[in-house]
């Protein structure tokens, strides 16, 4: 009972602090990692049962990584898989011999400089993924991007926990490297028959009962974590890997859904106790170095990562979106620091000087992926240093150059429809997504069709609004359609603008703003039904030919992976 009451107290807290967070507009992460330096040692002094909240916390990851794995396939790995390696070891690499230069510098000895050097050089990708997440950002190209070289920095992560971990145990490095190496090995090749072979008819099984898809689903997560940790690898790894099984089932997104709400619960708790873990003490004495390394976190490791991806032959805005997600030190940056006080390698005072540095990084690049937007806007022009003169590998461009009749943003469930009625009207269109999977499926299929995202302001600039008849927006996020309706009105006060709100008074927004039309889903789905009674009256056979219509079109929609969505308020 004493853990229920000290679990209520945290999370009235949380609600608190983050209730405040969300009112003056700041990121709710902020919020719950205050919350859990409020709660912790430092402050209240409520976390007791810190073995519990920990239990939770790592459930939480496992959820992530679960839900992140079942929107990666092969396909996707496999066009972003050679930038991802060669992005995650480079940037360990020359941030981690930066690092223990400017250690050296500041007067620390080797061990101590070889610690903070690799400990700053890895990056977290619980706190960005959750980030990419509520951005809805997962599915674009830096996401994937940043995804695997994130994921390819918890292995070089795991490696060296693993390896210091043996050498204070006094064991044979070179033997557990061989055998880590072959249980990997055969584990993904025992992962990839079951996923080939064994899930995609037994998923249509399970399917039959929702309920029982999701306890199977939660249940293959846990099995396959607890199974890694078993093996000495991390619980991240098997969880990622039990979501990449299940991304090749037609039910991956129906698994993903359910699945968020308890996503979500378990990572508020991840984050409270990071905050309640934090140790500040004896930290006046660290205040340069404590800024010095920050600042190579929050401004060297962007840098790095857009040179690398420039060289690569990518744009500007993909590295330095990219970029961003680096500037913050990883969980495991913790666990390292903790590790080398445990061996004697390092003293408590490096551990407040590490904690007080993912304070700094985890709140800056948190506010810095938040508004990366508009932070590209002010640093554009300046961005060019980064980026390779001639065709960009990242530009997916599947059209002619010239005028187009109408112009439609993103391809998702709203935009297929249109998509449909834009062929029968037989004009000159163009479709745009920042999906690159979507773009490259839509030419496949003859669409014209260009990769680009609603938000880069030098998109809009590039396009020719002034010839447009008609520009159509299914994105439903207010303050993007608001710039998309000032840009193309500068260009031409004479165009049909369309866009998509769920709300009523960002509607109303809208329209003062200029749009000719406001699609509303909810309340056309309304309209369309009433419409189809006064069509039918109690005719039968008129309704079954509409439900026969729309099994076949849902059926449609599923192949492609649509699904009924339940967007936030923006």
């Amino acid at each position: 009972m004493e853990v229920f009451i000290e679990l209520s107290a945290i999370l009235i807290l949380a609600v608190i602090i983050s209730g405040i967070m969300y009112f003056f507009r700041q990121p709710l992460i902020i919020g719950y990692i205050l919350t859990g330096i409020i709660a912790g040692p430092v402050v209240l002094n409520v976390v007791q049962s810190a073995d519990t909240l920990t239990t939770f916390a790592q459930i939480g990851i496992a959820f992530l990584l679960f839900m992140v794995g079942l929107n990666l396939n092969p396909r996707i790995i496999r066009d972003v898989g050679k930038t991802s390696l060669v992005t995650g070891i480079c940037q360990v690499l020359f941030t981690s011999l930066i690092g223990f230069v400017i250690g050296k510098l500041l007067g620390f000895s080797n061990i101590i400089s070889i610690y903070v050097a690799i400990a700053v050089s890895f990056s977290s990708t619980i706190i960005i993924m959750k980030l990419l997440s509520d951005k809805r950002d997962l599915e674009t190209l830096y996401g994937r991007i940043a995804m695997g070289f994130l994921i390819v920095q918890d292995l070089i992560a795991i490696f060296i926990l693993m390896l210091i971990s043996s050498i204070s145990r006094g064991n044979n490095m070179a033997g557990l490297a061989v055998e880590s190496i072959l249980s990997g090995m055969g584990l993904l090749i025992v992962l990839t028959i079951i996923s080939l072979y064994i899930f995609p008819p037994l998923t249509r099984l399970v399917a039959k009962s929702q309920e029982f898809l999701l306890l199977f689903s939660i249940s293959w997560c846990f099995a396959m974590a607890s199974l890694f940790h078993y093996l000495n690898f991390s619980i991240e790894a098997g969880a990622l890997l039990a979501g990449i099984t299940l991304s090749m089932t037609p039910y991956h997104y129906e698994i993903s859904s359910k699945m968020k709400p308890l996503r979500d619960f378990f990572l508020i708790l991840f984050f409270i106790l990071l905050g309640s873990q934090m140790v500040f003490a004896n930290i006046s004495q660290y205040i340069i170095p404590c800024i010095v390394f920050s600042l190579l976190i929050l401004i060297g490791n962007p840098l790095i990562v857009m040179t690398l991806m420039g060289l690569m032959g990518y744009t500007k805005r993909n590295s330095f979106l990219a970029g961003l997600t680096v500037a913050q030190i990883s969980e495991f940056s913790l666990i390292l620091i903790a590790l080398g006080v445990k061996v004697g390698h390092l003293t408590n005072e490096i551990v407040s000087l590490i904690t007080f540095i993912a304070l700094i990084t985890i709140a800056g690049s948190t506010y810095m992926i938040s508004y990366s937007n508009k932070l590209y806007g002010y640093l554009s022009k300046y961005l060019t240093l980064f980026e390779r003169k001639g065709k960009k590998i990242d530009e997916h461009k599947y059209h002619k150059d010239g005028n187009y009749d109408i112009i439609l943003f993103g391809h998702d469930e709203i935009g297929f429809d249109i998509t449909t009625s834009l062929k029968k009207i037989k004009k000159e269109f163009l479709i745009i997504d920042y999906d690159p999977e979507v773009i490259v499926n839509l030419s496949r299929q003859g669409y014209d069709c260009k990769y680009g995202d609603v938000n880069d302001t030098e998109l809009l600039d590039d396009l020719n609004f002034s010839k447009v008849k008609m520009v159509i927006s299914t994105i439903p996020v207010i303050y993007t359609n608001l710039l998309l309706i000032n840009k193309i009105k500068e260009a031409n006060k004479e165009a049909i603008i369309a866009v998509v709100s769920h709300q009523i008074d960002g509607a109303l927004k809208l329209y003062d703003a200029g749009a000719t039309y406001v699609i509303m889903p909810h309340f056309l789905g309304g309209c369309h039904a009433s419409t189809m009674i006064e069509s039918n009256q109690l005719s039968l056979s008129g309704f079954l030919k509409e439900k026969v219509a729309h099994i076949e079109n849902l059926k449609l929609r599923k192949e492609m992976g649509h699904e009924h969505p339940r967007y936030e308020h923006h």
